[in-house]
């Protein structure tokens, strides 16, 4: 069988869910797979990974040109190569006009829909306008949660068999380092000490970073040591909206901000860390919860949407918009020592149940 994959977004949303997502399910689907010929679709020329691969074939694409790609030079080669499935990872945007065979569209969330005053203005117009060719175009829909499926299924209306539910996991990367060599790497890095609350995963609205600000704000005088919140992600309007809450809330002194930080230094902020917290309000499935419970974090998340699912009994699940309960629980996972090796050992577990093998 000839089959294609439309890979561009490996590059294009490198360190990002869907990056990673796409880069694992085409990494793991070539190792178990060598009696199928893959046509991959590929943008920039960091294609290392595949080279050890002889049944695929490779076009390279660049991100200016992506227009013409999508409506002419794609349905061109999967007519003349023969191409009897074409898979699109990224939300099935970029989808051909011209349908020239199986079409597989990885639909990894419905959330400009659902909560379109948190997403970017382009993306949303993209978004809106073009899913209803996309759901109604393809032969079949993947997506990474129960959740998920169930939005496809009320806003759409696709019939449960179209829809196959297959759960994302964490990088490799993300495992337990020794604590000690996890601090002095991001203090001789970052000029970070210990005692240390982590969020990480964007500052969309959704995600929620404020409450973490607002709660901390109710317990720091309490506490046994002096913990301080590490932020994690680059500058943005909501990162300077957080940075003058933190100043109002008189715990300014106590919140840093990191800006950008490599994929690859993650695990070591993971492992450094006392607590995770994540109190997304709404998530397709919430990747960093899994990251976080892969490298033995004690995480505190929300007990919305798809958050449920991933994190099951492995971490300590609050209201995100009750406050005082992330303040509550926050100060249990900091002072409970017992809570804390509770919650690694079952977070140990549950992440062991997701691997990209078994999503492949």
């Amino acid at each position: 069988m000839h089959i294609s994959i439309d890979a561009r977004g490996a590059s294009w949303y490198a360190g990002t869910g869907i990056g990673t997502y796409t880069r694992e399910i085409l990494r793991n689907i070539l190792d178990i797979d060598e009696s199928n010929n893959y046509y991959l679709f590929w943008s920039g020329r960091d294609y290392e990974m595949l080279k050890k691969y002889n049944n695929i074939k490779i076009s390279i694409s660049s991100r200016k040109h992506h227009r013409f790609w999508e409506q002419y030079y794609i349905p061109d080669i999967l007519k003349s190569r023969n191409i009897d499935i074409y898979h699109m990872p990224q939300n099935g945007i970029g989808i051909p006009p011209v349908k020239n065979s199986l079409y597989v569209a990885t639909i990894h969330d419905l959330i400009p829909y659902i909560m379109p005053e948190t997403a970017g203005r382009g993306y949303l117009t993209k978004f809106i306008s073009q899913m209803p060719f996309i759901i109604s175009s393809v032969d079949m829909i993947i997506t990474v949660s129960k959740w998920s499926k169930n939005d496809i299924m009320r806003i759409f209306g696709v019939p449960e068999d179209k829809i196959a539910v297959t759960h994302l996991a964490a990088d490799s990367i993300f495992k337990p380092i020794d604590k000690e060599k996890a601090s002095v790497f991001i203090k001789e890095k970052y000029g970070l000490g210990d005692d240390i609350i982590l969020y990480l995963g964007g500052f969309s609205p959704r995600k929620n970073v404020k409450s973490i600000l607002v709660a901390f704000s109710m317990i720091y005088k309490n506490l046994s040591k002096k913990y301080k919140i590490v932020i994690i992600g680059s500058a943005k309007d909501d990162h300077q909206f957080l940075g003058k809450l933190a100043q109002t809330l008189n715990i300014g002194d106590r919140v840093f901000f990191t800006g950008y930080v490599p994929y690859e230094d993650l695990p070591y902020f993971y492992n450094a860390c006392d607590v995770f917290v994540y109190p997304s309000l709404y998530e397709g499935f919430g990747l960093p919860v899994l990251e976080a419970m892969n490298c033995g974090t004690p995480t505190i998340t929300s007990n919305v949407s798809s958050i449920p699912e991933v994190a099951g009994d492995g971490a300590l699940l609050i209201n995100p918009f009750d406050t005082e309960e992330l303040s509550d629980a926050m100060a249990e996972v900091l002072e409970d020592d017992t809570l804390k090796v509770d919650l690694i050992e079952k977070g140990f577990e549950r992440a062991s149940m997701f691997s990209w093998k078994r999503t492949a």
